[in-house]
């Protein structure tokens, strides 16, 4: 009896484990001020894209135009989330919205003003970018950015969308 209720106890942990996914239920912020958990940006049965950045580093801003030159181009060909979040401090974060706003980007923006996400995630080169599947786990990281690869992370992209 007691090898039955630890096995019991043992498969709804791993149940409960696989079902939580990588990333952590973290608060952050919407551009409007709103708070959210990163958890909920993650929804199972979408692939989802994240990419840390801030607006004082210039190789994050060049990834996110790369990638918006090429957005529509890959929302044709994969459905797939992109998120964007910024880890610039309550001082910097002010900036922001109007960055956005100018360059007029097509993501969904978020403010890790405390940088919780970023360590919870153990993210501490940006730019960052990560791949989590329709499962919730993170199956591509890349750290910093050259031109092209945008290509690889769309790659990744599609791999995680035909899974």
């Amino acid at each position: 009896m007691k090898k039955s209720i630890v096995f019991l106890f043992l498969c709804i942990t791993a149940v409960t484990f696989a079902q939580r996914g990588d990333i952590p239920s973290v608060s952050i912020k919407s551009l409007d001020g709103k708070s959210v958990t990163s958890s909920e940006l993650v929804k199972p049965g979408e692939v989802t894209v994240i990419n840390f950045w801030s607006t004082s580093c210039k190789p994050c801003l060049q990834e996110l135009e790369a990638i918006s030159n090429v957005y529509d181009e890959w929302k044709e060909e994969a459905n797939f989330n992109f998120i964007a979040i910024s880890v610039d401090d309550s001082r910097s974060s002010s900036r922001v919205k109007s960055l956005v706003a100018g360059k007029g980007w097509p993501f969904s923006f978020y403010l890790d003003t405390n940088q919780d996400l970023k360590r919870a995630l153990n993210v501490t080169i940006i730019p960052h970018t990560v791949v989590v599947d329709k499962t919730g786990k993170i199956v591509y990281s890349h750290v910093s950015y050259t031109q092209g690869s945008e290509v690889t992370l769309f790659n990744e992209v599609k791999k995680a969308v035909k899974k």
